[in-house]
């Protein structure tokens, strides 16, 4: 086993310098993920994320020798979480980014069709790769491809100078209008002179520096839990599985659009070129609260098809009242013989919450740890 300070201390290891792949606007604080797998689980366990984020969960579960499944409907998480699970090998990375880089000289009529935003946000030159990477890297079926565009993904908006853009924030996307009215109030109209395949040929080297990571048999399937979980029970039923830790945070109600959130990287993914919330079933952000209790009341009902019998349950969610009694309710009703403990987690002064690690500090209620166990 490998012991969580070891992976936390510093860059020694393969799995420390990938742990925290890809900046994601609300996500497990590492050191927590690493001390409740630990805490609640044990070598060769079965652990599983129906709300798996960017994967903290199911990589430090991979990490420390558990079997970890999670389920993301988020590309750009699930991009994160399964090429930090199993990155594609340096040179083939490498190569295909020389690759796409080749082809962005075919691109040079569709920048200047571009729309205001996209001129201010980054020079020609990455705008010409940067379509051609959008159109060329079959995300979803190639693991060279996947681990390339996630490392694009990463440092498509930063601080100027950190990433490809314009001065933007790393982890939310802020829309169009704004942005573009914050760059020509602040005399920013100009974006920096970068080129994109330099720039992201040091990020390769850098990420690969200390080899890949060792992870247990773990995964993240791409889609929605209500759906594939379905799946998931009927072929550990047949393979005659059980999971021995539920560990997730559902998303929290009215709270965070996290498809809006992430627009600009969706719109790198295939999406539309603009910051409109989408209006799919399970996201955009949950303010009909009959929608929610149905979401939870589904995935939860699901999940308990496939736990042991003596089984954890750790979930962490908000502290508002309609959020956290609605978790609590359903967990209950599908867990009604474990044991239920609730921590509160008052917001501190330096209090990492999920939301606050990447740049919202605005003033929140907390959250809430429910631990549900049976003897």
């Amino acid at each position: 086993m490998i012991e969580t300070q070891k992976i936390l201390k510093g860059f020694t290891i393969a799995e420390a310098r990938w742990a925290r792949f890809g900046p994601y606007y609300a996500m497990f604080p590492l050191e927590f993920a690493f001390d409740v797998v630990e805490k609640f689980s044990k070598e060769g366990d079965y652990i599983l994320d129906p709300f798996a984020g960017r994967c903290s969960s199911i990589f430090a579960g991979g990490v420390l020798g558990r079997n970890s499944l999670g389920i993301e409907i988020n590309p750009v998480g699930w991009l994160y979480g399964s090429v930090k699970l199993e990155p594609a090998d340096k040179e083939e990375v490498t190569d295909r980014l020389l690759e796409i880089y080749g082809k962005r000289n075919y691109y040079s009529r569709a920048v200047e069709r571009m729309p205001e935003f996209f001129r201010i946000c980054y020079c020609d030159e990455v705008l010409k790769f940067l379509l051609a990477a959008r159109t060329h890297l079959d995300w979803k079926k190639n693991n060279v491809d996947a681990t390339l565009i996630s490392i694009i993904l990463i440092y498509l908006h930063a601080k100027l100078g950190e990433g490809l853009s314009n001065q933007m924030r790393m982890t939310k996307s802020m829309g169009m209008n704004y942005s573009v009215k914050w760059w020509k109030k602040n005399k920013m109209k100009t974006p920096p002179e970068i080129n994109p395949c330099d720039f992201i040929l040091k990020k390769i080297d850098w990420r690969y520096e200390k080899g890949k990571p060792t992870i247990t048999e773990s995964a993240v399937v791409f889609g929605d839990s209500a759906n594939e979980l379905k799946t998931i029970s009927e072929r550990a039923i047949k393979n005659d599985i059980k999971f021995s830790l539920l560990f997730t945070s559902p998303p929290y109600c009215s709270i965070t659009d996290y498809h809006a959130d992430q627009w600009l990287r969706l719109w790198l993914l295939g999406g539309e070129a603009n910051g409109n919330s989408l209006k799919e079933k399970y996201k955009g952000r949950f303010i009909n609260k009959q929608e929610y209790h149905d979401l939870l009341d589904n995935v939860f009902g699901l999940c308990s098809k496939v736990m042991k019998r003596k089984s954890t349950v750790y979930v962490r969610t908000d502290k508002r009242e309609f959020t956290f009694n609605t978790t609590l309710d359903i967990l209950k009703k599908y867990f009604p013989k474990h044991n239920v403990q609730v921590i509160d987690k008052p917001l501190k002064k330096d209090t990492k919450t999920q939301t606050k690690l990447y740049g919202d500090k605005s003033m929140k209620p907390g959250e809430v740890d429910i631990i549900l166990t049976r003897e």
